[in-house]
């Protein structure tokens, strides 16, 4: 398809500090564009990364016409460039685009968009383990006018940056009695913005009783466990795995759906059920809850090693040979096309 390209004249990468990037601060050279007006999408463009300038009564603003997704790639040691699982990435972000009355993104304009950009920018994606490009595709109403109505002008955008091994400490957990990420009906399985700006408030809170995050319980009774922070999660009871299944109130999680396949390739117990906080309580007392970990595209998957309910205080045991360090080296190799990619999530571009 056709696509305009407007090139840097020079590159910024010199004055990047490859070994020291904090995530989501530096952007590569170039990001797409492409606007939706008169009821079609216009013809995409690759220009410099640059301010963006909109109307003070852009919709976005005023009632929150945001979706976006998270992606990474990848390159291996003969310098192939590797997406993983972008399938699932594009049909994500038009079910969250569907969910705010956004119009879908043609799979053409992404796909072809997205590879054009990541060869203009390949410099920017560093061979080596933990080295990625962190890939950030989001729509926002642009139209000017404070009508509460969905929009009739959007833009589509592309956004990379440059990410290391991502690593946020040892992480220790407070399980929500209070506030709720999302309800039935809700928009809580669709990347909104505004889903992620409901959490800063109580995370703040909780930050402040020294937990890093919050496990999200469901919002009518607060008994059932749902997500951690802005990431799915999974429990270890003895050799089992448990993770809540997929709602309208939960991401599908590109991260979580792949570990649930590697656990059946590798014969490991797998349920996906509710999942009552007192029954992760109950084991943890009886010393049967080995293991809770997060799993998402930036960090793949972050063990958990505490967590707070009530007047309930639970460290986690130290263990060598965990499911969390088992399947994040199984989904780097095959992301780093280190490894037999049986399902075929990895594409080459």
């Amino acid at each position: 398809m056709d696509i305009k390209i407007q090139s840097v004249e020079v590159s910024k990468i010199a004055d990047v500090d490859f070994n020291d990037l904090s995530f989501g601060h530096v952007f590569t050279d170039h990001m797409l564009v492409c606007d939706y007006e008169n009821g079609e999408w216009n013809v995409p463009e690759i220009v410099p990364y640059a301010p963006i300038t909109l109307e003070p009564s852009a919709r976005v603003f005023h009632y929150g016409q945001a979706v976006f997704e998270g992606m990474k790639a990848y390159k291996d040691d003969a310098d192939g460039i590797f997406l993983f699982r972008p399938d699932q990435s594009i049909k994500r972000l038009n079910i969250s685009a569907e969910r705010l009355a956004i119009p879908a993104v043609p799979e053409a304009i992404f796909y072809n968009g997205l590879k054009k950009l990541l060869h203009l920018d390949t410099e920017w994606i560093k061979k080596g383990f933990g080295n990625s490009l962190y890939i950030r595709p989001f729509i926002i109403a642009t139209e000017g006018a404070i009508a509460a109505s969905p929009a009739e002008k959007y833009r589509f955008m592309v956004i990379c940056s440059p990410a290391q091994s991502y690593y946020a400490g040892d992480v220790r957990v407070l399980i929500a009695e209070k506030y709720s990420r999302s309800a039935n009906g809700g928009v809580g399985y669709a990347k909104a913005a505004g889903n992620y700006a409901a959490q800063f408030y109580p995370t703040s809170l909780a930050n402040k009783e020294g937990y890093q995050q919050i496990i999200w319980t469901d919002a009518d009774t607060h008994e059932y466990m749902e997500e951690a922070g802005t990431m799915n999660v999974f429990f270890r009871i003895g050799d089992t795995l448990i993770t809540a299944p997929t709602s309208d109130r939960i991401l599908d999680g590109i991260t979580r759906k792949s570990i649930i396949q590697l656990a059946k390739d590798n014969g490991i117990s797998i349920e996906v059920r509710n999942i009552k906080v007192q029954e992760i309580k109950t084991a943890a007392a009886k010393g049967e809850l080995k293991e809770i970990f997060g799993s998402g595209t930036a960090a793949v998957i972050n063990p958990i090693k505490g967590f707070k309910h009530q007047d309930t205080v639970v460290e986690l045991p130290n263990m060598e040979d965990t499911y969390a360090a088992f399947f994040k080296e199984k989904l780097l190799n095959i992301q780093y096309n280190k490894e037999e990619d049986k399902h075929q999530w990895r594409v080459q571009i």
